[in-house]
């Protein structure tokens, strides 16, 4: 393509980007919100309950079981029905399921219900960059990951002092954590209804855009370097899948062991729940800057390897000083930099798999990529149960969350030079 229909086409995936984009970002943050809002129920929950450090950690992470083992099906499934359909599946299932965790009463039933929800929402992130693959080429993916992927940091920016207020609402024989789980899920249920029309299969689908517009942008997809791998067994024998897990499970699994433990660690140090809201909050404000900025930097570079280290070890350091620093302004502050680099990093590690992966290949191997390292999100909130468990405080385990994100960086250093040179990704 000449300059001039590339400007064109920037238009026009610009205007697509405005379409799409902020309702993707929206359903993440409803989903996030419903996975992660335990987080704040435990400030209450665990303690009406009777349920352990332990026990907390391990129903938090137990999630994750569920969405390992859907989560290859249910994207094989929406590239069979389509985004519209299987994407209001999701919503509506995961949006019931949350709503229910407000009426269990011991732990296996609690341990059941999280589990379901796991395999509920499973494929709705793959699912998601598989989309993107439908519509947006590759020199500009990073920013546009980057920008859906704010859904979950801006969940928490909405979802920390709105959970903090929800838990003072207490009637008809219902605790402040079950009207939170509750009021909570009603955001999801109403994704659901609006995929069916916010989000078409695909440009050739889309009624806002004009026969030439759907033709700009499929000649701007095939004038793209082509993914390397299309089939479905091709994919699996490729060590390049399974060698991404392990920088994506070390990033996953500090982010939901530092996401899923922050209010309690906050609220530790001596704030209301109203105020432990606001104050997890501000990490996760930043951490949308930072995810934006580090994409727009590795796209306007073509760098991704070194972006997803940097971000990383921005990531670990914040994590250290979290437990190093004894004032409370310095540990917030370390928390912020902690859930930065850790959300920038995820945010470019996704431009790789989607570089080298196309058609059923595209489908099953972000979803098996996703599934496997999303189990870090067990492991991650598990470990800092055992660790506080064990020591009575956060040190151990924020300590052992920062090692992994120390073998993230360098672990996707390396993969990225031997398996992605730079003229793969670059614009």
């Amino acid at each position: 393509m000449n300059a001039s229909e590339l400007a064109r086409s920037d238009k026009i995936l610009a205007r697509a980007a405005w379409r799409l984009i902020p309702f993707m970002a929206l359903m993440y943050v409803v989903a996030f919100l419903d996975r992660s809002n335990i987080s704040f129920a435990a400030l209450q929950m665990n303690r009406e309950l009777g349920f352990s450090p332990q026990v907390y950690g391990n129903a938090a992470g137990i999630f994750f079981l569920g969405y390992f083992l859907f989560e290859v099906p249910s994207n094989l499934m929406l590239q069979k029905v389509g985004a519209r359909i299987w994407m209001c599946r999701i919503c509506v299932s995961w949006g019931i399921l949350s709503m229910l965790t407000a009426f269990c009463r011991e732990p296996i039933s609690f341990f059941i219900v999280r589990f379901l929800l796991g395999a509920a929402e499973a494929g709705l992130y793959p699912g998601m960059i598989l989309y993107m693959t439908y519509w947006f080429p590759q020199s500009t993916r990073a920013r546009f990951i980057a920008l859906f992927l704010g859904g979950v940091p801006l969940s928490a920016v909405i979802g920390g002092p709105l959970s903090g207020w929800l838990l003072g609402i207490e009637g008809h024989g219902l605790s402040g954590w079950q009207w939170m789980m509750i009021l909570e899920g009603i955001p999801s249920l109403l994704c659901g209804a609006a995929t069916l029309w916010m989000l078409p299969d695909g440009p050739a689908k889309a009624k806002w855009l004009s026969p030439e517009e759907k033709q700009i942008i499929a000649a701007r997809l095939a004038a793209e370097p082509p993914g390397q791998l299309h089939g479905l067994k091709e994919m699996l024998l490729d060590k390049r899948i399974w060698l991404l897990m392990i920088p994506d499970f070390s990033i996953v699994i500090a982010l939901y062991g530092m996401g899923l433990w922050l209010p309690q660690m906050i609220k530790a140090m001596g704030y209301s729940n109203l105020q432990t809201g606001f104050i997890s909050a501000l990490p996760y404000l930043l951490a949308m800057g930072a995810m934006v900025a580090l994409g727009a930097s590795s796209d306007r570079s073509g760098e991704r390897a070194g972006h997803v280290a940097f971000g990383a070890l921005a990531g670990a350091a914040g994590l250290v000083g979290a437990v190093w620093f004894a004032h409370h302004g310095l540990i917030i502050l370390s928390l912020c930099v902690a859930a930065s680099g850790i959300y920038a990093a995820l945010a470019v590690f996704w431009t790789l798999p989607s570089a080298m992966l196309r058609g059923t290949a595209a489908a099953g191997g972000l979803a098996l990529l996703n599934s496997f390292s999303n189990l870090g999100g067990y492991f991650g909130p598990s470990l800092m149960g055992w660790a506080r468990q064990t020591t009575g405080n956060f040190t151990l385990g924020m300590a052992l969350l920062s090692g992994m994100l120390v073998l993230a960086a360098v672990s996707v250093v390396v993969i990225g030079r031997v398996f992605f040179p730079r003229n793969l990704t670059q614009p």
